[in-house]
């Protein structure tokens, strides 16, 4: 189901109604055709792809940098974020080839394109699970703040993330296993970049992708929202009254529900992007799609890449601070991995 949406909606963007010139002139009638499209709109999208694509590296590779140089802030939800972070990095890449594809031709053979695909599924695999994982730390935090430190440790989180991502390239190396062993076999033109796997696969993986994890995270973060809301009132109320040990349990409780409301916004965010996406396999209505609602689907899944970093700029001082002291080189500097970003 999911890798069948997501061929429709990648072919669908290669489409036009109008098409001409053969992607490979020499192979006559066996070659797809090309989509004939003005040429301002065809250097429009080079433009904004290129655009999204370059903002969306660089943006994640200063998140990466700064949560790995930087001894404070290996936490243990710092650490949820660098695994965001490197596979909204890998998206980035990815948008590369939709630059390719600009043309409705997939030049880069067959062995690419199975390839492109399951780093595709493996990357947005990842990218749900750390979510789950994201909305269950916050959980931890809110729930159980006096057993947080025991229960979400850096060894824990960081075994959690690895098989995040072992899972995920496992299972969909299996999903896509008759592709991987015969690249192309699918396609009806050279050309063409098409995967298809069985009914059955589809709809286990697209419940396992989609509809198990987002209904723990929705769960979840329902629940921490409700508590954070009747936290944030009993700390405006009673706040005058505290002493000065109650005022340290305060800080960290705000610091707590600040970090809930900034990650809630990330997991709204990413909810947002990916579920058109989803929701297309899930109803099955690929054919009612055209060209441009599938590359708006396409665009909406890419561009939350970018927006992560942005929303971490905004809501967290030591991501303002990390980007100064790269830009400016200090963190070259020896002992620059001590500095204090807290």
């Amino acid at each position: 189901m999911t890798s069948t949406a997501a061929s429709c909606l990648l072919f669908l963007t290669m489409k036009s109604f109008e098409e001409a010139e053969l992607c490979f002139p020499e192979l006559l009638n066996s070659s797809c055709r090309k989509a004939m499209r003005p040429h301002f709109v065809s250097i429009l999208t080079y433009i904004l792809l290129s655009s999204i694509s370059l903002i969306t590296v660089t943006l994640n590779l200063l998140v990466i940098i700064s949560i790995s140089h930087f001894k404070q802030l290996h936490t243990p939800t710092n650490l949820l974020l660098l695994s965001l972070a490197v596979s909204d990095f890998f998206v980035g890449f990815l948008v590369c080839f939709q630059i390719v594809l600009i043309d409705g031709c997939w030049l880069l053979g067959d062995l690419m394109c199975i390839l492109y695909y399951v780093l595709y599924y493996i990357i947005t695999s990842a990218s749900v699970g750390t979510m789950v994982l994201i909305s269950v730390d916050r959980y931890v935090a809110i729930f159980y703040p006096l057993h947080y430190p025991n229960k979400v440790t850096q060894k824990r989180v960081k075994i959690c993330i690895c098989l995040c991502w072992i899972c995920s390239a496992f299972i969909h190396s299996l999903l896509l296993k008759d592709n991987l062993e015969q690249p192309g076999r699918y396609n009806s033109c050279f050309g063409e970049c098409v995967i298809v796997i069985n009914y059955i696969a589809g709809l286990t993986d697209l419940f396992f992708t989609f509809i198990g994890p987002v209904t723990v995270v929705i769960v979840l973060y329902m629940r921490v929202f409700v508590v954070a809301v009747s936290h944030a009132r009993a700390m405006r109320s009673h706040i005058a009254a505290f002493s000065i040990k109650s005022s340290v349990s305060v800080t960290a409780k705000k610091s707590e529900l600040k970090a809930a409301r900034t990650l809630g916004v990330v997991v709204v965010v990413f909810l947002v992007c990916i579920c058109p996406f989803f929701c297309v396999a899930l109803t099955g209505q690929d054919t009612l799609l055209n060209a441009s609602s599938a590359a708006f689907v396409l665009c909406l899944f890419y561009f939350n890449s970018c927006l992560n970093p942005v929303i971490y700029a905004f809501f967290y001082p030591w991501f303002r601070k990390s980007i100064r002291l790269i830009a400016t080189l200090k963190i070259l500097q020896p002992g620059s991995c001590e500095t204090n970003m807290l």
